[in-house]
């Protein structure tokens, strides 16, 4: 996509092809999903539908599927190399379809537009086949913590 590099950019292309268990996000950690790309403005993550992502029909929980592109796109946002933490501010969800129990989805996200202050984000699950189970579209906003003083 681009040749730009910067250190967060790096740190994450290091996990390209190993599950995420080890990153800044907890959230993202405990989700374990497997990043299949990632680039500037951009990361492309594989989850595996487990028991506890689902509601009681065995389906993605809409809450889980909300998290799982939220934190895509929170990784996605780390890699343009910004020094302070940014925040989502909001997420908008369309829940199209359903993923069920031990099915496999791909969750990727692209930046939009980047500001000195607001990046925009759009973000999709799909299931193996292409068919989009949801999507989003969210705004992150810097805030005044420096990543460096969260160790990140």
């Amino acid at each position: 996509m681009t040749d730009k590099i910067n250190p967060r950019l790096a740190f994450f292309k290091s996990f390209v092809g190993q599950k995420l268990t080890n990153t800044p996000s907890p959230a993202g950690n405990w989700l374990a999903g497997t990043l299949l790309d990632i680039d500037f403005g951009y990361a492309k993550v594989e989850f595996l539908i487990r028991k506890e992502f689902c509601n009681p029909g065995n389906i993605l929980h809409g809450g889980i599927s909300s998290l799982m592109l939220d934190d895509v796109i929170g990784m996605a946002n780390f890699t343009l190399g910004s020094e302070f933490l940014m925040s989502s501010i909001n997420l908008n969800v369309d829940f199209l379809a359903a993923a069920k129990l031990d099915e496999k989805v791909i969750v990727e996200a692209r930046i939009v537009r980047s500001g000195a202050n607001l990046n925009h984000w759009e973000a999709v699950i799909a299931k193996e086949s292409g068919k989009i189970v949801s999507k989003a579209s969210s705004n992150m906003i810097k805030t005044h913590v420096k990543l460096s003083d969260l160790g990140l």
